[in-house]
C-alpha cells in the first residue's frame, strides 16, 4: 500500500486522548496512521481504528519495534503482540525504533528480522528510524536499499540534516519528518510568520508544506479536531521558491530528540 505522505502521529498520546486524535483524524480524512510500541497506545489506536467505520484497506497503519525486541528471535513475536493490540492482522509499515543501544544487537540481525516478518506476511513494508549515515550502511549492506522503505527521523527548519537526507536520497531510501513543528517553537518563528502572512496559512502549514516540498513524509500530532483539520490543507499550500529559501535559512542543527541511548548523529 503507498504511504499517504501526510499522516497523523500518536506520540505521547495516551487513553482517550489518542481514540479521539485517531478517530477525529480519520472522520477528517489521514488515511496514515503512526504509533510504536513504546507508546504504549497501540491498543487505543487498534480501537479508534476499528470503530472509525472506515476499511482496513484505506488506512496505512505503521509502528516502531521497541530496543529491547531488536534480537532475531524476539522480533517477530514482539510485532505479532503488535498486531493483536492494533486489531490487524498486517501492519503496511514496520520500522525499527532506534538503533540497538550500545550495538548490542547488530544492525544485520534485526533487519534480516525484519525481512523475515515481512516474508511472513506480518508487515507490508519495512524501514528504520533515528539511523545516522553509517547505521543506515549497515542496514543496506544487510538486506539491501531496495528493502528499506523509508527512515524516520526528527526533521523541522531548525534540523535539516542535509547530510543525511542527501546520502538517503542518492542511496534511494525515502525519509519520514517526525517532530516537523519543533514541538511547537516554529509557530513562534517571525521568519515563517511573514510566509504564512504572505499565504494567508498558519505556521504550522506552511512548515508542513516545506516538508511535503521536499518530498519528506510528514507525522504531525495534535488533541484539537480544528488543528487536525488545519494541518491537512498544508497538501494544498504552494509555496514559492523564496519562501523555500527563507525556510531553509533556519537551519541551527537544533536536535530535540536525544535521549542517552540514541547513536552517533552525523
Amino acid at each position: 500500500m503507498h504511504m499517504p505522505q501526510l499522516g497523523l502521529g500518536t506520540f505521547r498520546l495516551k487513553g482517550q486522548q489518542v481514540i479521539d486524535s485517531v478517530r477525529n483524524g480519520l472522520e477528517l480524512g489521514y488515511r496514515h496512521i503512526d504509533t510504536a510500541q513504546i507508546y504504549d497506545n497501540e491498543a487505543e489506536v487498534g480501537q479508534a481504528l476499528a470503530e472509525s467505520g472506515v476499511s482496513r484497506g484505506e488506512v496505512f497503519v505503521a509502528t516502531k519495534i521497541w530496543t529491547e525486541h531488536l534480537a532475531g528471535d524476539k522480533l517477530v513475536p514482539s510485532l505479532k503482540e503488535s498486531l493483536r493490540k492494533l486489531r490487524v492482522e498486517q501492519v503496511d509499515l514496520t520500522l525499527i525504533h532506534w538503533p540497538s543501544p550500545g550495538g548490542a544487537v547488530p544492525v544485520a540481525e534485526s533487519m534480516q528480522a525484519l525481512l523475515a516478518a515481512r516474508e511472513q506476511g506480518l508487515t507490508g513494508a519495512i524501514g528504520i528510524s533515528n539511523f545516522p549515515i553509517a547505521l543506515m550502511r549497515e542496514a543496506i549492506d544487510a538486506i539491501g536499499a531496495e528493502n528499506i522503505a523509508t527512515n524516520q527521523v526528527e526533521l523541522h527548519p531548525y534540523l535539516q540534516s542535509r547530510k543525511l537526507a542527501r546520502f538517503a536520497r542518492e542511496s534511494g531510501i525515502h525519509l519520514t519528518a517526525y517532530m516537523p513543528l519543533a514541538y511547537g517553537k516554529v509557530m513562534d518563528d517571525p521568519v515563517i510568520a511573514a510566509v504564512a502572512a504572505r499565504h494567508q496559512a498558519t505556521a504550522a502549514q506552511v512548515t508542513l508544506a516545506w516538508l511535503l516540498a521536499k518530498g519528506y513524509a510528514v507525522i504531525p500530532s495534535s488533541t484539537k479536531r480544528e488543528n487536525l483539520a488545519s494541518n491537512l490543507k498544508a497538501r494544498e499550500l504552494v509555496l514559492a521558491p523564496e519562501d523555500l529559501a527563507a525556510l531553509d535559512a533556519l537551519d541551527r542543527d537544533e536536535r530535540l530528540v536525544s535521549p542517552d541511548f540514541g547513536p552517533q548523529w552525523d
